[in-house]
């Protein structure tokens, strides 16, 4: 990583976007798409959600084409990034409708790098548990939800 650096509103607006755009492709079936969200070269982790990783973005569309079990919407939320020059942390959870009546979450976690295209992500990680939860005394007695 290089020297520290703060994002701009431009880097901010665009990274915020990818989920979105990740969403929209695979909703709308469109893989082509993904060329906007990742990298040549990404990991896509989905050990935490009971998959496989993925490597490459070739590979990438082929799963989503092939093998993956889609939710019918995906709803992106609670995303922000931290950066460090070229680089980025970005953090977001998925609200996804699942059908009958059904739905599930899950949080990606996300290492991005500045392109001459833009923003993209190198590496996700997905899983139905959050990595970063800590445990307080509130779970401890089954209050929280």
């Amino acid at each position: 990583m290089s020297e520290h650096q703060e994002l701009s509103v431009a880097d901010r607006v665009e990274i915020h976007e990818l989920p979105g755009r990740y969403g929209d492709a695979i909703d709308d079936r469109n893989w082509d798409a993904l060329d906007r969200v990742f990298t040549q070269d990404a990991v896509f982790d989905l050990t935490g959600v009971g998959s496989r990783v993925c490597n490459g973005l070739d590979d990438i569309k082929s799963f989503m084409e092939s093998e993956a079990a889609h939710p019918k919407t995906h709803m992106m939320t609670n995303i922000y990034a931290d950066a460090d020059g070229d680089s980025a942390q970005m953090r977001s959870r998925i609200v996804a409708l699942l059908g009958k009546g059904r739905t599930g979450t899950a949080s990606y976690y996300d290492q991005l790098v500045r392109t001459p295209d833009g923003w993209r992500i190198k590496h996700r990680v997905c899983s139905t548990h959050r990595l970063d939860k800590r445990e307080a005394e509130v779970d401890r007695n089954g209050i929280a939800l």
